[in-house]
């Protein structure tokens, strides 16, 4: 088959979840012999994330389009009085959908995959240029991310603003619904929404797929005990549960009975957090090289999410590498995970603390989490068996 993937971010390098996730979708793509070409639109601020060529690029056909994303204050408050979501509207430009058009009249494609809905703008250019499938791949039921950003906030204008995103953003998603020729979901409740949604099209339930010989743990680098968060801040998600994270345990991580060092590092960490730093106890670490040996050296992954939704990579990421995983049922959500056997479900502070002070004085047991979450990735997420499973929904719908 020939296969068109559309991004609304460079996925390359990949060092956080949507990158990964498109990049593994396409390896298990080529590696099953289907030619695949990949289009993607490069916002300006992840323009200097590119280090050096990923080889990946030299088994595809590749085209990149900058555009700016930067909302300025009168354009902000002039979408007050419209209908649209800014935060889908900022990714249409006329430009890219000329290179777009163009692309698509130049080739026959069999499949037009959309990873997720900030390119869903640009489908009725494809249907006019196209006779291609056209798939959507939902990484998130985006509204229900804002909702419950919403839920989480004090301020009131920030709650009344991202509940006004929220609606603005499900009136969107609802019109589109029906619009593609398939929906691939992560999880088996994002089905079961896109369902209760109204959803006629055909609707598969893929997880998140890694390449299992990346994920080789070395036990003996790894400090323990020793707690780390590894994710980008600017996923607001993300931000707001370390923010909660550090609000509660800051203080018993210093002084209190949590005998741990803790360790924060991933993309877009705010200059501010630097505070937090405290010499042999709390470690700011920001992006890093590796983030496999640095997810091997350390023993403990918090995943303190109180919003979001779809499958998080990094769960399952860790997961691959043995590591015990304290996280919340959001943050968990889609994986088939059995709680206290291969990850431990936290939905309070109580319950954090609780588990992250037997985490820390059980190294056997926190092993032995780690060691059947690491079967739980082999049994369901390997990149082979997910893309078997995508190519058959391909088949399916053509």
């Amino acid at each position: 088959m020939r296969i068109l993937i559309l991004t609304h971010r460079v996925p390359f390098p990949q060092n956080g979840g949507y990158p990964i996730v498109v990049g593994n979708t396409i390896k298990g793509l080529v590696t099953h012999g289907h030619q695949v070409s990949l289009i993607s639109i490069n916002v300006k601020k992840h323009t200097d994330k590119i280090s050096e060529r990923d080889e990946l690029l030299n088994k595809i056909a590749y085209t990149e389009y900058d555009i700016d994303t930067h909302v300025s204050a009168v354009e902000f408050v002039s979408n007050l009085f419209t209908k649209n979501p800014y935060n889908i509207d900022k990714y249409y430009t006329a430009g890219f959908e000329k290179l777009l058009v163009q692309n698509l009249k130049d080739n026959t494609y069999d499949i037009v995959q959309l990873e997720g809905l900030f390119v869903a703008p640009y489908l009725s250019a494809i249907r006019k240029a196209s006779r291609a499938k056209v798939i959507y791949r939902a990484h998130n039921i985006e509204h229900q991310v804002w909702r419950r950003l919403a839920q989480q906030k004090g301020d009131p204008f920030k709650k009344w603003y991202l509940n006004l995103l929220a609606r603005r953003v499900k009136t969107y998603e609802l019109e589109l619904l029906n619009k593609f020729d398939g929906i691939a979901v992560f999880t088996a409740q994002d089905k079961t929404s896109m369902l209760s949604f109204g959803a006629k099209i055909p609707l598969q339930v893929l997880p998140i797929g890694v390449d299992l010989t990346r994920y080789c743990p070395e036990p003996d680098k790894t400090e323990y005990p020793s707690l780390f968060f590894l994710g980008s801040l600017d996923w607001l998600p993300n931000r707001e549960g370390i923010e909660w994270f550090i609000e509660n345990f800051h203080k018993e991580i210093v002084d209190g009975d949590l005998k741990v060092k803790f360790y924060v590092a991933g993309n877009s960490i705010p200059e501010e957090f630097d505070e937090y730093e405290v010499p042999g106890k709390v470690f700011i670490q920001g992006e890093v090289d590796d983030a496999l040996e640095f997810v091997n050296s350390k023993s403990i992954m918090i995943v303190p999410l109180l919003s979001g939704g779809g499958m998080r990579v990094k769960i399952v990421e860790g997961m691959a590498m043995q590591k015990c995983i304290i996280s919340t049922t959001i943050g968990a959500e889609g994986i088939n995970f059995t709680d206290g056997k291969d990850i431990i479900i936290a939905n309070n502070a109580d319950e954090f603390y609780k588990a992250m002070l037997r985490c820390i004085r059980d190294e056997e047991y926190s092993r032995t989490v780690g060691k059947n979450a690491r079967l739980l990735i082999e049994q369901q997420h390997d990149v082979n068996k997910v893309t078997e499973g995508l190519l058959a929904f391909y088949r399916s719908v053509i």
